[in-house]
């Protein structure tokens, strides 16, 4: 039986390196984005809430989603149908649940004169960014997989020394770079504990090795 997306004939690489770049501009875009908070989070003292912790976590998952599609053309020169199905698969269902987050994170802020959690962006809070990229990343994947037929198959000269492999290790190893300081950041805020709290203000991981003191009165954090 043919696949949903049946490959075609490894011929014109035209249409197939189209979306090659498309992923990697995608990884690389919501790496930037989960870096950018973190230079936010160490320079500003912004420490992310759950709420946040989650919509990063998303973030990555669709970047994920899309490294999945590059490696792919650099291990093998194509993209398969169901490799495209795998990897926009996994990038859509995690902007979705991050389209959700930031939305939810949205709705406890939207009373009068209320003030959001971390400072703006350009005039809007950062989970409202976040909710625009999402749905917006919505929309691009959408295209993407439905040019994917057209694209299946097609030969992504990425095998080999060029740009398109250049590009491809380096939105590969932009988001490991991305996932292993998110991992850092949120064990150095979390601490030797199961959960976040609701308002984080300090690193927990310090003050539990003894490194810094407590907060006076035994406050908790």
């Amino acid at each position: 039986m043919h696949g949903i997306l049946p490959e075609a004939e490894d011929t014109g690489g035209l249409f197939g390196r189209v979306q090659y770049w498309f992923a990697c501009f995608f990884a690389i875009g919501w790496a930037g984005v989960v870096c950018g908070a973190l230079v936010r989070q160490v320079v500003l003292g912004e420490h992310p809430c759950p709420l946040c912790v989650a919509q990063r976590i998303f973030m990555l998952l669709a970047a994920t989603g899309a490294a999945y599609v590059v490696r792919t053309g650099l291990a093998y020169g194509a993209v398969s149908g169901r490799d495209y199905m795998t990897g926009w698969g996994l990038a859509l269902v995690a902007v979705t649940a991050g389209a959700f987050a930031s939305w939810r994170q949205s709705l406890l802020h939207v009373v009068p004169g209320g003030r959001g959690h971390g400072g703006e962006v350009f005039g809007l809070d950062p989970y409202v960014w976040a909710w625009i990229l999402f749905q917006a990343s919505a929309v691009a994947v959408g295209v993407a997989l439905a040019c994917a037929r057209v694209t299946a198959g097609r030969s992504v000269p990425a095998e080999g020394p060029g740009a398109l492999r250049s590009a491809g290790l380096f939105a590969l190893g932009f988001l490991g770079l991305a996932i292993a300081a998110s991992l850092a950041a949120v064990f150095l805020e979390e601490g030797f504990h199961w959960f976040l709290p609701d308002v984080p203000t300090r690193y927990r991981f310090f003050s539990d090795v003894g490194i810094l003191d407590r907060p006076p009165g035994g406050a908790r954090g």
